[in-house]
């Protein structure tokens, strides 16, 4: 019998113990490179109901298969892909578990570090994260995800020091796009030339306040690539918060809250007040760092005295906008978002909820069947959930918003006119499971996708690869 077999064998053999599961997990942290433990800890994990574990130990055991002898920095290759099969499926804690052996075995993996940091970054551990996207980024720049079926090389320009980047995961799908991602903000101009050919190039730096510091290094790289570019910067640029009024200005039945951005604490109390006024902003209003979505770090204060104090305490830049109550005549509060894609408007999602902070997740959707049929309803036909004035409003902003991909947060005011929370590139979708309660929203993503699609062959040339 092989040394293989034997060792299967052998870890079958703790395997058929009740305390099989943590026996070897405790085995395979001691010795992560034991295929005969991978194999069995999968079918331990297959027999116990672990899809995900079963799934990721098989992947990586079929990697180990692959790996050539004498080349040890390959060996952390399998284990960086179990830890992916995790941080793909959301359980981090694995993930990160996982990635710490691959980096046991090869400290310089840049993509574990990569991974790593978008972990540490959704946990809330910002300090972590970035110690891992710094290591991450000062060992590689470029990041190279082959397609099967590749109907084009795509560049795909990226901040790696911060989480600004559009979700493209859904948007570009990995098996029919090559994707080239260059963390452009570590890169030195000279790595410009050094770039693998590409047709054309999607400047995924959506958040306009991460963008802000690189305008002069990304309008160098827009003059001299020598492809068509998706999302130019000095587009993306335009739509700051407090620059949104403006860009929208004159459009008919369109309402944008006033906001001001605070760059430093105020010098006194006087001169804040002052400044309050003259933007027209009243209380209640809402105080939020830069570069935040979601409602992260978002504030409502109804006095000057919690501003205030706020303020004095301001360690970065943050947004001051005027809070204007969107409550429907229901008591409801609403969200809808419309994806542009070519400035065309798409439909992507309508959320309810009986708070004004509004989040798809949080409202409780699947709880409530008016509120999925009402979702529906503007999915299926938004002009008429909307109303022709505010169709015609929200056609219009995807129009002077004049980007290649980008979306908008709103809601419908009593009157009929469309109040906008955000206007800009960064705009997420992706699909439901198909088995949940909300996969029937799949069919209204498959035309986002497919009009991207669109846009990058009418947009891209020869191929520059073949």
């Amino acid at each position: 019998m092989s040394t293989f077999h034997t060792a299967c064998n052998d870890a079958l053999a703790v395997a058929s113990r009740p305390d099989s599961l943590a026996a070897l997990m405790q085995q395979l942290d001691r010795d992560p490179l034991n295929l005969a433990l991978h194999a069995a800890l999968a079918e331990a994990l297959q027999a116990a109901g672990d899809d995900t574990g079963f799934l990721a130990h098989r992947i990586a055991l079929a990697t180990f298969d692959t790996i050539t002898a004498g080349e040890p920095n390959l060996a952390a290759i399998p284990l960086y892909n179990l830890a992916t099969v995790y941080y793909m499926k959301g359980e981090y804690d694995a993930a990160k578990h996982w990635y710490g052996h691959a980096l046991k075995v090869h400290p310089d993996l840049a993509i574990a570090h990569q991974n790593l940091a978008a972990i540490f970054e959704a946990q809330g551990r910002g300090a972590e994260a970035q110690q891992h996207r710094s290591r991450a980024y000062s060992l590689q720049r470029v990041f190279i995800e082959p397609a099967q079926h590749a109907r084009r090389h795509l560049l795909i320009l990226c901040s790696g020091q911060a989480c600004g980047n559009v979700p493209f995961e859904t948007l570009l799908p990995p098996d029919v796009t090559y994707r080239i991602k260059y963390a452009i903000d570590y890169a030195h101009d000279t790595e410009d030339a050094q770039l693998p050919p590409f047709d054309l190039v999607f400047n995924a730096i959506g958040e306009p306040d991460i963008a802000q510091p690189l305008t002069a290094r990304l309008q160098r790289f827009a003059q001299r690539c020598g492809r068509p570019m998706l999302n130019r910067p000095d587009k993306v640029a335009r739509t700051q918060r407090h620059r949104m009024a403006l860009l929208l200005a004159g459009i008919d039945d369109v309402v944008v809250a006033p906001c001001i951005r605070v760059d430093a604490r105020p010098l006194s109390y006087r001169a804040l007040a002052e400044r309050l006024e003259v933007a027209g902003i009243g209380f209640p209003l809402l105080m939020r760092p830069l570069a935040t979505h979601g409602g992260d770090g978002l504030v409502l204060h109804e006095s000057f005295d919690t501003l205030w104090t706020a303020l004095k305490a301001l360690d970065a830049p943050c947004y001051l906008t005027k809070f204007i109550d969107f409550r429907s005549t229901d008591g409801h509060y609403r969200k809808y978002r419309t994806v542009f894609v070519d400035r065309e408007p798409f439909p992507y999602h309508l959320a309810i909820s009986s708070h004004w902070m509004v989040h798809y997740f949080s409202a409780d959707m699947t709880a409530d069947r008016a509120k999925i049929d009402e979702e529906r309803r503007f999915l299926d036909d938004p002009r008429t959930a909307l109303g022709e004035r505010a169709a015609k409003a929200v056609a219009a902003i995807g129009r002077r918003l004049d980007l290649d991909y980008s979306g908008i947060d709103f809601t419908l005011l009593p009157d009929g006119r469309v109040f906008v929370f955000e206007a800009n590139a960064t705009m997420l979708i992706h699909r439901e499971a198909a088995d949940g309660p909300l996969a029937h929203k799949n069919a209204f993503v498959q035309p986002i996708v497919d009009a991207f699609e669109r846009l990058q062959v009418s947009r891209m040339g020869t191929p520059s690869h073949e």
